[in-house]
Parts: C-alpha cells; structure tokens; sequence
C-alpha cells in the first residue's frame, strides 16, 4: 500500500458521516458541492473568500458584545448597582491603562502556567489515549483510575500540592494539567476507536505496520475528535491555573482576583477578569488554526457544502 492511498483511506474514514470510507457510486452520485477533479475534496477558497468568511463571522459576536457593554454602561450609569459592585466599563478602562504594567506582569505569569499546562496535558492526554485504545489490559486498568482523579474536586488538592511543591510555579501548573487532562484522553480515545475496522484490516493486507497505520489512518482519524478535545481542555487550564494561584501565590491573575476582592476593588476585578476571558479566547482560537491547518479535508472544517449525496 503506497504513502498516498493510506493518506487517502484515513482522510476518507474520518470524513464519511457513517465512519466509513466514502466511495463514489459513478458520475450521478458525486457528493454536492464537490469537484471531480479534487479528488472528492472542495475546491479550496482565496484569500479573499477567507477575509470575508472572516469579517462574517465575526460581525455577529461583535454586536453581542456591544449590546452587552451598553447595557452594563447604561446600568452602572443609572447606578442601579452600586458603583462599588459594578463599576462603569470606563472606571474598569481607566483601571486597566492606570495599572497595565503591573496587570501585564501578572498576566504574563497565569499565560506562562496555562501554557505550559496545556501542552503537557496534551502530551499526557495523547499518550494515555493510545496506550487505553491499542491495549485492553491497559484500558481496564487506567480508565478508572482517570475517572477517578477526574472527580476529585482539584481545588480540594491544590492546598496539598501547595505544601507538596511550595508557592512557586509548580503547583499551578500541575493543577492546569490535572484540569487539562481528562477531555484530552476522552477524546483521544473516542477518536483512535472510531477508525472503520474494515480499513485496519485492509492496511493489514496490504503489509502496514501498526506504526504505519497509526501514522496514516488512526491518527488522521482521530484528528477531529482530539482536537475538539483540546480546545475544551485549553480553556480548562485557565481555570486550573487561576485556582492554583487562589490557594498559594504572590503574583498572578488569580493572585491579583484575591487583592480586588479583598479590598472591595471592584474596577481592578473587573478588568482582572477581562485578561482572564482574553487569554482563554486567545489561546482557543490558535486551538482553532491549529485545527483549520491539520484537518482542512474534514467535513467539519468545511461552510455551505452539502454532506449528502445527491
């Protein structure tokens, strides 16, 4: 079996609706919206097919925000909250400009912890995934064990890992990994066993090693589900860093919510929680590139195509 027809029959496996490989029943049952030509696959789009599609999805978040800071300005203006409870969006700007070196700090040590959190949850994740979904002796004993440390609350161990590790870094990151780490391993296991057992046993046929066929036909496969998987778990390291520096921190976002809420500082929290939501949003949305990038083939990844034969 050639490089390209493995290529092809794992992009094919995760790309059929049913699971299996799509085939095309002659020239009247092409799938719609696609070109012969392409190898089944849409024509990609330009550059600016790809500004606009942008500008558009774009437009409807935006008027969402604006409505709610209008309504949150039109509130604390008419201080029908108290100021100190809900601050106007321009005495939380003036907070944020007034303060940003220090917040900019603070915020650069809860990204540092949410990074690299994630990126060893994902590492772990990904591991614990293959070794559940290629071994059974493995996925009986490591499945509950992971359920298990899921449903421990981690703020309940975050003082432990305190003591354990001290106030530096470490025990946030460990918490953002502990966080991080579960929808990794779901997901990665949903998708690793959802690859056509038809297609396993074709590679096999045709001489694939099991390398061979991970690398061509499970991992693509598993591409879709795994991702989905890290964009949850990406947003989930905030938190977990965010709780780390709850418990036992001197600088950090979490770190600076203590201060604000201490000191009944309400503009600081406010804006305290903007940089929390921005470095999740932020961080979600390379997520997202990463995913456009390694699965442009997958149906998900495709606007206004029909998935049904016609």
């Amino acid at each position: 079996m050639t490089e390209n027809a493995l290529d092809t029959a794992g992009r094919q496996a995760a790309d059929a609706p049913d699971g299996s490989a799509a085939t095309d029943g002659g020239d009247s049952s092409t799938v719609a919206g696609r070109s012969p030509g392409t190898g089944g696959r849409p024509p990609r789009p330009t550059l600016g097919r790809r500004a606009v599609a942008f500008a558009d999805s774009l437009w409807r978040p935006a008027l969402v925000l604006a409505a709610f800071v209008a309504a949150w300005w039109f509130v604390a203006a008419q201080e029908y909250v108290p100021n100190y409870l809900v601050p106007t969006p321009g005495q939380v700007w003036e907070t944020m400009t007034g303060q940003w070196s220090e917040l900019a700090r603070h915020t650069l040590v809860t990204l540092y912890e949410t990074v690299l959190g994630f990126v060893l949850a994902a590492a772990l994740g990904l591991a614990t995934a293959v070794a559940i979904a290629y071994s059974r002796t493995l996925d009986k004993a490591l499945y509950p064990i992971v359920l298990f440390a899921q449903v421990i609350p981690k703020i309940a161990i975050a003082p432990l890992l305190v003591v354990w590790f001290g106030l530096g870094l470490t025990p946030k990151i460990i918490l953002a990994v502990l966080i991080a780490f579960f929808p990794v391993v779901i997901s990665g296991v949903a998708g690793l066993r959802s690859t056509d057992p038809e297609l396993l046993d074709l590679a096999a046929t045709m001489g694939a090693g099991p390398w061979r066929t991970f690398r061509k036909i499970r991992f693509p496969n598993a591409l879709p589900h795994l991702m989905a998987g890290l964009k949850v778990a990406v947003t989930l390291a905030v938190v977990g860093a965010v709780v780390g520096e709850f418990v036992g921190a001197s600088e950090g976002l979490g770190y600076v919510l203590l201060l604000a809420n201490g000191n009944l500082d309400a503009p600081l929290l406010f804006a305290d929680l903007i940089l929390m939501s921005a470095i999740g949003i932020v961080l979600f949305v390379l997520v997202e590139i990463a995913e456009a990038l390694l699965i442009p083939w997958h149906a998900s990844r495709r606007s206004g195509v029909s998935l049904t034969t016609s």
